[in-house]
């Protein structure tokens, strides 16, 4: 099931639509663990979304996305750069504890 980070369901969406546009926009991101698993999957759709290049495409990722900038770098220029890979656009790699509330990070990349 989906992890509900104790939100409703727009600020949830909301949440991830941010996450979206500034890991594609700045390429990589430090966020905690659960965010950064459930943001793989949503950027990871985008990122397929991309690769096929058509109008339509464009505007579903406008619409998931919230944003044209980001939407003209994802097509422009990331999914150009994994044309021939099958997926897989993203990795997760563990950092240390934060020290305030001793949550998990994670920084997210694009691979």
């Amino acid at each position: 099931s989906k992890r509900k980070f104790g939100r409703e369901m727009n600020q949830r969406d909301a949440l991830m639509r941010s996450l979206a546009r500034n890991l594609i926009n700045e390429g990589r991101i430090t966020t905690t663990l659960a965010k950064a698993k459930s943001l793989r999957p949503i950027v990871e759709k985008l990122v397929t979304k991309a690769k096929t290049g058509t109008l339509a495409s464009r505007r579903v990722v406008i619409s998931r996305v919230h944003g044209e900038e980001e939407t003209k770098v994802l097509f422009d220029t990331i999914a150009k750069k994994y044309t021939s890979r099958a997926g897989g656009y993203t990795r997760i790699i563990k950092l240390p504890r934060r020290k305030l509330d001793a949550a998990q990070m994670a920084m997210i990349e694009f691979v």
